[in-house]
């Protein structure tokens, strides 16, 4: 099952992040799925409809991100993952006018697998440093 979970993972930032793959969500993510500090800290979006909205936005201010995951590990149905996205300011998506500026933005998710999809996941992303990068700090 660990071996399937990091699997599962690897194909969620590759399909919904680097492929922006909208459908690829409601494949990988629970209908009740959770997802934590994303794109604030303390924030919490429920099942794929609250994470497509975001994930548009951002995709919109970023088009060209691309994620790499550096490490996961997976035991039982958890999952850490350690990325690094790199990606340009090309978009007013997020309510800050495109820059232009590139930005490379470290991160991490903790997932909870269940029945072969993402039941909960808590990311741990520095938006302080990202919006830095970009001018709007």
């Amino acid at each position: 099952m660990s071996e399937a979970n990091k699997q599962l993972i690897i194909r969620w930032f590759q399909q919904v992040w680097n492929e922006q793959n909208q459908d690829a969500i409601d494949e990988l993510f629970s209908a009740e799925g959770k997802v934590h500090n994303f794109p604030e800290t303390g924030g919490v979006l429920v099942g794929p409809a609250g994470f497509k909205q975001i994930h548009g936005n951002f995709c919109g201010a970023f088009p060209d991100i691309h994620v790499v995951v550096e490490d996961v590990i997976s035991e039982g149905d958890r999952v850490a993952a350690h990325w690094t996205a790199t990606m340009t300011h090309l978009g007013g998506h997020l309510g800050i006018p495109s820059t232009g500026k590139k930005v490379v933005l470290p991160g991490s998710s903790f997932c909870i697998i269940r029945n072969g999809k993402i039941a909960e996941g808590w990311n741990h992303i520095d938006m302080g440093y990202l919006f830095k990068q970009i001018g709007a700090t």
